[in-house]
Parts: C-alpha cells; structure tokens; sequence
C-alpha cells in the first residue's frame, strides 16, 4: 500500500500536483490526512476487488468442482465479517478526522516563538488585494512575509463569493461578502508559489491567480520599503476604481492605506442589511 502511494507521487507532476507538494507544516498535515484517508479506504477498496476477482474465478461456469450451496441459515460469522470491519473502519475514519478537524481549524493561531504577521485579504473581480496594516502598505495580486514566521489572514469578498487557495502552504478557506473568515499560514523556507481562487466567480475566474513569495526577514524588510516607494494612495476616493470588474491585473503597490478600510468593506454590506447582495454573475 505504501509502495502505491509512493508510485502515484512519482507519477505526478509535482509543479501541477501541489497538493502532494507541501512547502509549510500546515500543507504537510492536510496531505498526510489526505494519504491516510486514501490508505483507510484501501482497506475496504482492495479486498472487496480482490474477493470479487476471487468469486468470479472460482464460480465461474467452467469449474464444475467449485461447491455452490445457495439455501443456507443464517451465518454468524458472515454477519461479523458484514458488520463489525465497516464499523471499525468508519469508527477510525472518524476519529482521525475529528482530531484533524481540531488541529487543523482554520482559525487557530500557529503556535511559534515569533509574533504573526497580519494580513487583510479582500477579493475582487478579477483579482486579489491584500492589506498590510501594520506596514501600512497595500498590493494587488502579490502577498509577500518572512518564511519561517506565520501569517494569520483576515479574508473577505467585495464580490460574489470566492475560495482563497494557496495549495502548497495551506487550506482553502470562503471569501463572503460582509463577513470574515481567517486562515493561518506558514512556510518552511524561502520560495514562490501560486495562490488562486478555487470557487467560480464569472468571467475573470480563470485569470484570478496571485502570486505567494516567502522570503528572508531582510528581503521581507526590503520589499515593504519598495512597496512604501510607489506613492500610491488607496483610500475611500481611489478604491472603487481598484474595484471594477479587470482581469490579468499587474502586480500594483500601494504605499498608503486608508486605515480601517478592509472594515469599512465589511461593513458596507452589514450596514446595507444585505451581505448576499454582491452582483450576481451571469
């Protein structure tokens, strides 16, 4: 079983299947749930195709020593076999997910000696803006931090519904209008991936993609300061522009944010009374 498992991760292109290519601890545990899930399963998948290869042998029209006694009574240890194997095994699928449920919860801070650094996700049409409030700063469809430190994300949609994704350093989690969802994030080491939105969103949906750079401190510091450098302001006047329907959007810096405006994102939807009232793509 093993043996397969490491036969299908050979087989596979790794730069397209990034799911089995971990680059962060939480990453790691959601693809070794994913490998014990599919080992679990085998336990029921390989004897029942082996059993019925078996039957189909043995009683096949040809064999005429093969003993066929259809009228028999009742069989306790056919019951045993019935019951008690798919019970423990649905009693073991369900423990494991329950405690991965719990390690694994989205909203749960990563446990490290270094403070996380907090980014404010908002999704648009076509395309992603992410917040930086301590820094001060704003960039579309790039989202930057110091490998090895964690990142804890506040998510939300100025659209219709969206899935932020970033296969290789965590879980997808919803984007809704007029509410908040989090997500931890950490990477191991320095490096570039691709993050992108998972639920269909219209017409642009293809092209919503952003890309993930985890860096040293120094890069991390480094960047922040080029950021600061683009002299652009995003606030309550410049914001609706930003937030027009565009697709293939360039990588764009904003070197001042208004404060509290992912807020004032959320809010304009509570305040409304109409957080499903984002457009509706046709």
């Amino acid at each position: 079983m093993t043996a397969g498992v490491a036969f299908f991760v050979g087989a596979c292109d790794l730069k397209r299947a990034a799911v089995i290519d971990p680059k962060g601890p939480i990453a790691l545990a959601e693809r070794n749930l994913l490998f014990d899930a599919f080992c679990v399963m085998m336990l029921v998948i390989v004897p029942v195709i082996v059993l019925t290869l078996l039957f189909a042998y043995r009683y096949r029209a040809s064999n005429t020593k093969a003993v066929y006694t259809p009228t028999w009574a009742n069989s306790v240890r056919l019951d045993a076999l019935t019951w008690l194997i798919p019970a423990l095994i649905v009693m073991a699928v369900a423990v494991l997910l329950w405690r991965s449920t719990h390690r694994l919860d989205p909203y749960r801070p990563l446990e490290s000696k270094e403070a996380p650094l907090d980014v404010q996700v908002v999704a648009q049409d076509w395309k992603w803006l992410f917040i930086y409030p301590e820094q001060g700063i704003a960039v579309v469809n790039q989202l930057a931090f110091p490998a090895g430190r964690p990142v804890s994300l506040r998510i939300t949609s100025d659209t219709v519904m969206n899935s932020f994704y970033v296969p290789q350093l965590a879980g997808q989690i919803y984007a809704m209008a007029g509410m908040q969802t989090r997500l931890q994030m950490l990477a191991d080491q320095p490096g570039t991936f691709v993050g992108r939105n998972s639920q269909y969103s219209g017409g642009g949906y293809s092209q919503q993609h952003f890309e993930v750079q985890a860096m040293s401190q120094a890069d991390f510091d480094a960047w922040v300061a080029r950021a600061k450098q683009g002299g652009a302001v995003l606030d309550a006047t410049t914001y609706p522009a930003l937030a027009a329907k565009s697709r293939a959007n360039p990588i764009t810096y904003y070197s001042t944010v208004e404060p509290r405006l992912f807020d004032s994102i959320i809010d304009k939807y509570r305040h409304s009374g109409h957080a499903h009232s984002a457009p509706v793509r046709r």
